[in-house]
This record gives C-alpha cells, structure tokens and sequence, in this order.
C-alpha cells in the first residue's frame, strides 16, 4: 500500500535515508518538508506495517520535481522503485502536471535505467551539484501525457 508520509514515520524514512545516501537529509529536513513546503508531497510503500520505500515530489502548478526516493535495503530488487514510480505517474496525470524532472548522480547507472524506462531523458548536468563530493548531476525531464 503506497500512502501519505506522517510524522510518525520518520524514525523508519530516516533510517532508510541513512543506508541510501551518502549526503542524507535529517529527520529536521522531513518534518519541514511535511510541515512547512505547500508543494511537498511525500508518500511511503507499506507492507505489513513495515516501511519498505518512500518517494517525494514538489508539485508547482504544471511542474513537479522529484526530490527523493529511497528503498529500504532489505527490500531492493522487488520493483519497489518502479512501483513508486508508477503512483508519481498518476499523481502527475491526476494533477496536470505537464513535466516532472530530477536530478540523479551521474555515477548511478541502476537510478538512471529505472528513470530511462519511465520515459525520463537526460537534457543537461548540474555541475558539482553533490556537496559530499562534488560529482555532477543528470538533470533528467519526462514529459507527462495524458489519455
């Protein structure tokens, strides 16, 4: 079950946080997001009251930005990305949301297969846009089409 991320998940969105990124954000950085950002909205992959994955998207007007999404590392390998990716595509079409984009590390190939299969193209790179160590990002754009 994919459902809004509340305050009481943190603990569980920080820990994954930790393992899936070598810059990750705090716990201080969820909670404004949740609190504070009118265009945030995050939402988690549930499976029998665990927390296996988590997805967040800004969504101003007819643009939305990826800006994160993680999986618990004991829970890699299922689809669970692709199945996250599936809901933002709904979310998107749902809220006529024209284009989404991203940024991704230019070294994680796996990040950009998934985003090639969901249509995503790369169309520049942001450099030294990591602060832990300076690597470039691709900025990816997916042009959403409805029926």
């Amino acid at each position: 079950m994919i459902r809004s991320m509340k305050l009481s998940d943190l603990d569980e969105v920080s820990k994954i946080e930790l393992e899936a990124f070598s810059h990750p954000w705090s716990k201080e950085d969820f909670e404004v997001e949740l609190q504070s950002n009118p265009y945030a909205l995050y939402f988690v992959l549930v499976d029998e009251d665990i927390i296996k994955a988590y997805i967040g998207v800004w969504i101003i007007y007819e643009r939305a930005q990826i800006t994160t999404i993680a999986v618990n590392k004991n829970f890699r390998r299922q689809g669970l990305s692709k199945k996250l990716m599936e809901f933002l595509d709904n979310l998107c079409l749902e809220n006529s949301v024209e284009e989404i984009s991203l940024e991704v590390r230019v070294s994680n190939e796996k990040a950009i297969n998934l985003y090639h299969s969901f249509g995503f193209v790369k169309k520049g790179i942001r450099k030294d846009y990591y602060q832990d160590n300076h690597e470039d990002a691709y900025l990816m754009v997916k042009v959403v089409k409805g029926d």
